[in-house]
């Protein structure tokens, strides 16, 4: 007797989408429903080990270097595999969501890289999920145009070598697809996003002279980075096409990540392009971990803690050191001012920062490094050309200098800063302007002259919740408590009202974002993520 066929992918509670049949057809469903079945098991596992592993720090609050993979960070006989072309040059890279406006203008850019985000700046409703898709099909096909409903102006792709690499990224493997579901069960979004883009453009990337390149999200640990590394064999089997085409760079936004590097990049090794330093998720990861070890772990102001902090520079030196250790590229942190139309004072003053930031990144031996807006590609540009020259990147400086020993990344106490009232106030007047854009589908927000995304959020309430639960006191003499938090919140929701107007109030989602931002910050038990429960509220 014949073994029962497998389930198929079921499309759940979603409204049809046009062209959506273009994404979702048959063997598309098939390839995601395979993924699923073979990985979300072992997913499953590993989200589990985390709950673990944070529950040994919360223990012995501290990290280390894994005592057995010592082996492979000794070996020096390994790297990753040859760069594709496409990749070589990547010092200047645009990040930003899939819709069909900022795909054009990435492209267009003038970096050498679109980070095109699934992720933390892309809502995951269902018709960001799809539409997202078909519009980098519409770009690898010349088939993409927009008209601006409001301005007219309209926008078309340039030639072909004059447009950005593409490097895609799908959700972390905590975040599941509740649209697509396999007998009952929801696919991970991870699989979801991966799957389609890979089905459906491997093979046209190839033919492009470029590849399915990808930045993996909210790795925790090189087992994560193992798993993802059987998808990629798999998936290149299942559509016919080499073994090491597929390249990902993986974000080490993680504090358990930031002990694992080697290890990753080995996992990895065959289709490894780098790493990747991300300030947000990783301050967050750092709170979510250590948020009960007492006073030496409270981080300042979010905007007090830049790169040249003593903790994060051991973090960014070491991501260097070993990405050139092991001939894989370091990628920097992001530049998200958004240049202001009226102010051209802001602008100086912010354009400077950039410039000073983007500097010590090349000086430091970056490769390359993120800009949130198209005019920030030629400021970041002029910085790593002026190391870098005519050369594609700076692989060669091995950086053997850098010597970070495990108690350095997590000296949090190093920094000379205090979390300050208007500190406490900012993350919440950002936390509830940014929850209640998403709520409306919209992942990338400029909020006070920044392109923030979910990290921001994340980062906002985490330090809510820390200072509240480590009683601070502020240089004012007030002690943060639930309802201090309430206050503000309560402050900010009627200073937004009067901002915008009654009716514009009443169209958004600000009574439930400012209760959603109070919920995950002052709970006891804090959540994982917060895009968990939003996702929950998310509609569409």
């Amino acid at each position: 007797m014949s073994a029962p066929a497998p389930s198929p992918l079921a499309i759940v509670d979603a409204e049809p989408l046009p062209r959506q049949e273009e994404v979702l057809n048959e063997a598309a469903l098939a390839f995601v429903a395979e993924l699923h079945r073979r990985f979300t098991p072992r997913r499953d596992e590993l989200l589990a080990r985390r709950a673990e592993r944070r529950a040994e720090i919360a223990r012995t609050s501290t990290l280390d270097f894994l005592p057995e993979t010592a082996a492979i960070r000794a070996d020096d006989s390994w790297s990753v595999g040859p760069c594709p072309p496409a990749l070589q040059d990547r010092r200047v890279e645009i990040t930003g969501p899939t819709d069909r406006k900022m795909t054009i203008n990435a492209l267009n850019s003038g970096a050498k890289v679109w980070l095109a985000d699934f992720e933390d700046a892309s809502a995951p409703t269902w018709e960001n999920v799809v539409l997202g898709q078909i519009n980098l099909i519409d770009a690898y096909t010349r088939n993409i145009d927009f008209t601006d409903p409001k301005s007219g102006k309209s926008y078309a792709l340039r030639a072909g070598e004059e447009l950005a690499t593409v490097v895609m990224r799908p959700r972390g493997w905590h975040l599941n697809e509740r649209h697509l579901q396999i007998d009952g069960e929801q696919v991970p979004g991870a699989l979801v996003d991966f799957g389609l883009y890979f089905f459906h453009n491997a093979q046209r990337l190839l033919d492009l002279g470029k590849g399915p390149y990808f930045y993996l999200p909210k790795t925790e640990s090189h087992l994560e980075a193992r798993l993802w590394n059987e998808v990629f064999v798999f998936a290149q089997d299942y559509v016919g096409i080499p073994q090491g085409t597929v390249r990902a760079t993986v974000l080490i936004e993680t504090i358990t990540a930031a002990y694992e590097m080697e290890e990753i990049l080995y996992e990895l090794r065959d289709h490894a392009a780098g790493l990747n330093a991300g300030r947000w998720d990783y301050l967050f990861s750092i709170v979510k971990n250590f948020r009960d070890g007492g006073t030496k772990f409270v981080l300042p102001d979010r905007n007090a803690v830049t790169m040249t902090a003593p903790f994060m520079r051991a973090y960014t030196e070491l991501l260097v050191r070993t990405c050139h250790k092991r001939g894989a590229h370091a990628i920097g942190g992001m530049a998200a001012f958004i240049p202001s139309r009226r102010d051209a004072e802001v602008n100086k003053v912010a354009f400077e920062k950039v410039r000073a930031d983007k500097d010590r990144e090349a000086g430091d031996g970056f490769d390359g490094s993120w800009v949130a807006h198209p005019d920030l590609v030629p400021i970041a540009m002029e910085s790593f050309d002026k190391v870098l020259g005519d050369k594609p990147n700076q692989k060669d400086r091995l950086r053997e200098d850098v010597s970070v020993q495990a108690a350095d990344l997590i000296a949090i106490d190093s920094l000379d800063a205090k979390p300050t009232y208007p500190g406490l106030v900012n993350a919440v007047q950002v936390g509830i302007r940014y929850i209640e854009a998403w709520l409306r589908g919209l992942g990338a927000v400029a909020i006070f002259n920044l392109m923030e995304d979910a990290a921001t959020a994340e980062i906002s309430r985490s330090q809510i919740w820390q200072w509240i639960n480590a009683d601070v006191e502020f240089e004012n003499g007030e002690h943060a408590t639930p309802e201090l938090a309430r206050k503000v919140a309560a402050e900010e929701l009627a200073n937004i009202r009067a901002e915008i107007g009654e009716e514009a109030f009443a169209a958004g989602h600000w009574q439930q974002a400012h209760d959603l931002l109070l919920e995950v910050s002052l709970d006891e038990n804090y959540a994982d993520f917060l895009t968990l429960p939003a996702y929950e509220q998310l509609r569409g």
